[in-house]
Order: structure tokens, then C-alpha cells, then sequence
């Protein structure tokens, strides 16, 4: 797993006859209390179903929004426990909370080959707050830990953290997936190697921008980032998004980039609208001279085709981050050109979680590309170098 970290597998672990708490990922969308994708359910089937057979009474914990430490009845976990038991063809047993007696006592009824899952873990403030007693309290449910939520393990909290200071850690079929797909970033890439980035906020990007600089030869900067990176070059751009407060860093770090060779692609022209709706009249223009009452959602066609020239001479790519408004039809275009050219590509393709993923994977290119990471934030700390304790945890 060349420039990452060994890690303890669960294939090792001996877990016939024990309980094994896992931490999963099924932080999944919810339309009126409907998951409108199960995909994160999907990917943990692997790991819950080896522990299954092989005799282990699995109870699952995972985070669903961001409740901040109460409980929120729209986040409860009824409908993943209906979904989970459908995807798996077994009964899940759904407990009322995911700490104390109770859950205690119905966990004591189960045996081998009974699967639970706790309530959202956001429901008690010591989760995010990685607390020593919620940590202890989690961990006296099970024998074995087993780590399969690669999207949470930047985030040192009480499920993916804490409880591995009581309990034998282990990392879990999807961990490992990543781990290894992630490690062709990391040791040797091929080259060229190019890096995509967009999404809309400038300052969760930089820093990774800043420290992908010396592992990359090239940066293509698009979504509301670019319109950022454009302002900060001097260019007008509207009414487009814009992060003020980090113009100076972005400068520094377009200097940087030049220093050593890297070069950083902005967008040319945009796909510009007067506001973001379905229904709006949209113009094409030049990205860096947008006037007034105008703003761009997109990149436009000439920054598609100059994009895609660069891409098609990559050997080795990873995306994060999508070109625009994807969600809404005059705004797509872009984020689907730059899919289809990542398809296409002959490169090792590495597409970060998060609204990317889904993005590639309602465009019906998940299948064409090497590996679509779970965790966008997840995806780019290991990227980047950044040590992740939640990792550091699952150690051979």
C-alpha cells in the first residue's frame, strides 16, 4: 500500500463468536424521509456481510447530518435500517439510541450472525467531541472494532477515533479499497499527473491546492473556486461567487505554482446567467470580463475543450470538485464534458467523493473511471499528506 500506512485488515481478525462494532458511512440522502441513494449502504455490504458469516454478532454505528449533539427525529435511522435490510436479506435489528442499558440489554439478547444498528452517534454531543466517556461507552458495547467509513476518517471522534484506544482496531474491506486505490497517487504516479479542483468555496480548497503543488504538474481550476482564482488575477467577474477574504493566499499560491513549474488552468469563458434557476436565460462569455448583473455557474465550451486537451495527455488524474451548478440542467454541461473527457482518458482516475461522485455517478460515468473515493474531504487529507489519527489507529 505503497506511501500509506499498513493497516490491521479484518480478514485477520478472528471474529467468530464475538461482537464487532463497525463504523460505517451511511451518512446518505434523505428526501422526505426517503433515501433517494443508497450507494454509501452498498459499498459497506462487503465488510458487514464477511463478519456475518463468519459468526460475529455485527452492530454498526454511523453519523446522518449534522444534528449537533440533540436529537433531530428527521435524522433518525429507521429508513437506512429499512434499506440496509433489504439490501442484505436479513433482518436489522434498529436500536433506540446507541449508548446505555437499553442498548446494553438488546444486545445481550442477539448471537452470532445478528445484526444491529445504533442510532445516529450525532445525537450525543461526546461524538464529535471525540469525549473519553462516549468513547468508553461505545466501545462496551463490542470485543472488536472494525473501521469501514473512509469518508469520516479525517475526523477524530468518538466512533472513529476514541473507541479504538479500548478495542482491537481493524480496517474493513472499503478502507482498504481506498487505501490502496489512493496509494497510486502517493508513491510514483505516473506523468504527467493533473489534478482537477472546483466545488463552490474557495477556502476548503486551498489548502489542499497549496499542498498538491508539489506533487502535481498541473492544476485545472474550475466551479466557483475558478471565479475566485480568476478575481484574484485581476479579472472582472460580476456577479459570480467569490471568497473575498482569500484573495492574497490565492495569489501566493498561483506564485507558488509558477515557482515550480506547475501550471494552473482558469477558466476561459463561463455560462452565464443573471441567477441560479432551471429556467434562466443563459449567455456564454469570457470568464474574466463578466458584467455587472451577470454571474457565471459554469465553465463554458472553450474552457471544456481546453480542459479536455490537457486530460487526454494526463497519465495520471484526480478530480474534485465539480465545474458548476451541476444540479440544474443550463448548468451541467461543464462537469459532464470534464467527466466524459475523464472517462475517456487512458490515465489512472481517481474521482473525489462528495457532490464529484455524485456527479459522475447521475452521468452515468462511475463505471469509466479507475476508482470513485466515498469521502471528498477524506480523499484529499490523505492527498495531501496530512496525518489522520483515525488512520494512524487501524496500524499493523
Amino acid at each position: 500500500m505503497g506511501g500509506l500506512p499498513a493497516v490491521r485488515r479484518v480478514q485477520d481478525a478472528n471474529v467468530e463468536g464475538k461482537t464487532v462494532l463497525v463504523r460505517v458511512d451511511y451518512n446518505v440522502p434523505l428526501q422526505e424521509g426517503v433515501i433517494s441513494d443508497d450507494a454509501r449502504i452498498r459499498r459497506s455490504l462487503p465488510t458487514v456481510s464477511f463478519l456475518l458469516d463468519g459468526g460475529a454478532k455485527v452492530v454498526l454505528a454511523t453519523h446522518l447530518g449534522r444534528p449537533a449533539g440533540r436529537v433531530v427525529d428527521a435524522l433518525r435511522l429507521d429508513p437506512v435500517a429499512g434499506r440496509l435490510g433489504e439490501l442484505i436479506g436479513r433482518p436489522v435489528h434498529k436500536l433506540p439510541d446507541c449508548i446505555g442499558g437499553r442498548v446494553l440489554a438488546s444486545l445481550e439478547n442477539g448471537g452470532p450472525g445478528d445484526l444491529f444498528l445504533l442510532e445516529n452517534v450525532r445525537f450525543h454531543a461526546g461524538e464529535e467531541e471525540n469525549d473519553a466517556g462516549f468513547s468508553a461507552a461505545l466501545a462496551a458495547l463490542a470485543d472488536l472494532y472494525v473501521n469501514d467509513a473512509f469518508a469520516t476518517i479525517h475526523r477524530a471522534h468518538a466512533s472513529t477515533l476514541g473507541v479504538s484506544e479500548h478495542l482491537s482496531s481493524y480496517a474493513g474491506f472499503l478502507v482498504q479499497r481506498e487505501l490502496e486505490a489512493l496509494s497510486h497517487l502517493l508513491e510514483s504516479p505516473k506523468r504527467p499527473y493533473l489534478a482537477i479542483v472546483g466545488g463552490k468555496k474557495a477556502a476548503s480548497k486551498l489548502g489542499p491546492l497549496r499542498d498538491l503543488i508539489p506533487r502535481v504538474d498541473g492544476i485545472l481550476v474550475g466551479g466557483g473556486l475558478g471565479f475566485t482564482f480568476v478575481r484574484a488575477m485581476g479579472g472582472s467577474i460580476g456577479d459570480s461567487i467569490v471568497d473575498e477574504e482569500v484573495l492574497g493566499e490565492v495569489t501566493e499560491i498561483v506564485r507558488i505554482a509558477e515557482e515550480q513549474g506547475v501550471e494552473i488552468v482558469l477558466p476561459v469563458d463561463a455560462v452565464l446567467a443573471s441567477r441560479l434557476a432551471p429556467d434562466v436565460e443563459t449567455v456564454v462569455g469570457d470568464a474574466h470580463s463578466i458584467p455587472a448583473g451577470w454571474a457565471g455557474f459554469d465553465i463554458g465550451p472553450e474552457t471544456v475543450r481546453e480542459f479536455r486537451q490537457r486530460i487526454e495527455a494526463a497519465r495520471t488524474l484526480v478530480w474534485t470538485g465539480p465545474m458548476g451548478a451541476f444540479e440544474l440542467a443550463p448548468f451541467s454541461s461543464g462537469t459532464i464534458g470534464i467527466a466524459e473527457a475523464v472517462a475517456a482518458s487512458k490515465a489512472f482516475s481517481v474521482i473525489g467523493g462528495g457532490e464529484t461522485g455524485e456527479a459522475i455517478s447521475r452521468f452515468g460515468f462511475a463505471e469509466k473511471v479507475s476508482y470513485v473515493s466515498t469521502g471528498g474531504g477524506a480523499c484529499l487529507a490523505v492527498l495531501r499528506g496530512k496525518r489522520l489519527p483515525a488512520l494512524d489507529a487501524l496500524r499493523a
